[in-house]
């Protein structure tokens, strides 16, 4: 059952109701809020609801071993160092789009590749792709190191995620966490335990051994990234072995899965609507555009609407629980919340919520955002603060790589109608896992390849516009 049926069943009514509910997740009772004016005061008050993740939760998990004490779920002194450390490479208003653009079009070649492998009329399992793509952009942006997947099918760090991803993540296991104290007891827990460091061990060596970039470029700050900011800080004490891996580990890690999740959802969603793909594909034709970037790019207002509605529809990280109350509180003045009791939210019941986007609020409309990115963009922020669309939190802890995302999503989406169309392959239904991330599971496509229309450049244009004008040839 996935989470948009179990969420149906048995949370929506009692939620929507009244805003909180008592839920057992990691081995106790917590609550979980979606109610605006609950989640609003959640986000708001840092010092009330603490950043608390699972080395703090469940130390003694696979989970905890895996992210350790990292930017996302630290709290206090140690998040404040970590931001000032990582936060000016992953807020960037000058992202180098080459890779995105690259990458994005070797993904067309590489599913269109797969395709003609595949018997007619049959899809192409598109996460495997995805996957690739995403940890290559993720990289070269953020780690300045090229893995090498979309070329290596047999990338050790790639099998290493992939087999994590599948093994570490067992409903049981994270509603039960006290198992994982006993991995002698739990074959499968011991491995899980076994991969996480062999995971930690093979990004690190990784890192240190990739050829390095080029003094000449190192003296421009704005060609920085994360890793290399981070090995300045180790190299000045500021930072631990520890704190150096742990935040190298989950820079890997959301560097590339919100994406990979959302691009399964956009092919999913768009392929199931081929109105919605042909629009977009006429506006990417329109814009003219042979190289995009963050400016021309952001212009696109029914691109920006698909985005943004994606992210409403199917948020990636759908459900966390990763708040401590530091003593008695009353959220919102409403819902009483005893000291230590951890407090989660729920993204999908917020954005699926009638009374906050209407009757219709579970349909995929793109033109609910509006119709100039202006419009969309303060639509944007105004629901964000509202407490009403949060697919990348909110207020003081809100997600550093939004606009990354953001921009990445556009490009890859981008790319991907303007060089091909496609649709589901009929024999798969759609399968949302139980918990966690939100995107379709084993979602298969069938893709066609267009004809790439070549921009035109200002002269062509103006010849054109003559010719008409004069009903002739020049």
């Amino acid at each position: 059952m996935g989470q948009d049926e179990i969420y149906d069943r048995w949370l929506r009514k009692p939620l929507e109701q009244h805003g909180a509910v008592r839920f057992w997740f990691a081995g106790r009772w917590s609550i979980l809020v979606t109610r605006p004016q609950y989640l609003t005061d959640l986000f708001r008050n840092e010092n009330i609801y603490a950043k608390a993740g699972n080395q703090k939760k469940i130390p003694w998990s696979v989970l905890a071993t895996l992210l350790g004490d990292n930017i996302i779920s630290s709290h206090g002194d140690n998040w404040r160092l970590y931001t000032s450390i990582m936060k000016p490479g992953m807020t960037k208003r000058n992202f180098d789009c080459r890779p995105l653009i690259n990458t994005s079009r070797k993904l067309v070649e590489l599913l269109l590749q797969a395709q003609s492998h595949t018997a007619a009329g049959e899809g192409v399992m598109v996460n495997p792709f995805i996957l690739r793509y995403a940890i290559s952009v993720m990289g070269q942006s953020f780690l300045d190191i090229d893995f090498q997947c979309l070329e290596d099918l047999e990338n050790p760090i790639l099998e290493v995620q992939t087999t994590i991803k599948g093994s570490i993540f067992k409903p049981f296991y994270m509603n039960f966490p006290v198992a994982d104290k006993y991995p002698a007891l739990f074959p499968s827990r011991k491995r899980a335990f076994t991969l996480v460091s062999r995971f930690e061990s093979l990004l690190c060596e990784l890192i240190r051994n990739r050829p390095r970039t080029s003094s000449e470029n190192r003296h421009n700050a704005s060609n920085n990234q994360v890793v290399h900011m981070l090995e300045q800080a180790l190299k000045e004490g500021k930072i631990t072995e520890k704190q150096y891996r742990d935040n190298l580990k989950i820079m890997f890690i959301v560097g590339h899965e919100n994406t990979q999740l959302l691009l399964n959802s956009m092919f999913y969603q768009i392929g199931s609507n081929q109105e919605v793909q042909d629009k977009l594909r006429d506006e990417v034709n329109t814009a003219n555009i042979a190289n995009p970037t963050a400016d021309t790019i952001n212009k696109l207002p029914y691109l920006t609407s698909v985005i943004y509605e994606l992210l409403r529809l199917y948020p990636p990280i759908s459900q966390l629980t990763n708040r401590v109350a530091t003593s008695d509180a009353i959220l919102d003045n409403t819902v009483r919340i005893p000291a230590d009791t951890y407090v989660g939210w729920n993204a999908y019941g917020a954005h699926t919520s009638s009374a906050n986007w209407g009757p219709r609020a579970k349909d995929f409309i793109p033109e609910r955002w509006g119709s100039s990115v202006e419009e969309m963009q303060l639509k944007f922020r105004r629901n964000t603060i509202r407490g009403t669309f949060i697919p990348f939190n909110a207020h003081m802890r809100k997600c550093l790589g939004q606009a990354f995302v953001l921009l990445q999503m556009k490009i890859a989406v981008f790319e991907l109608v303007r060089g091909m169309r496609w649709t589901i392959d009929p024999k798969y239904k759609l399968n949302l896992p139980g918990a966690g991330v939100l995107a379709p599971v084993g979602c298969k496509v069938i893709f066609e390849e267009i004809q790439i229309r070549e921009p035109v450049s200002e002269i062509e244009m103006f010849t054109e516009d003559i010719k008409l004008y004069d009903g002739g040839d020049l």
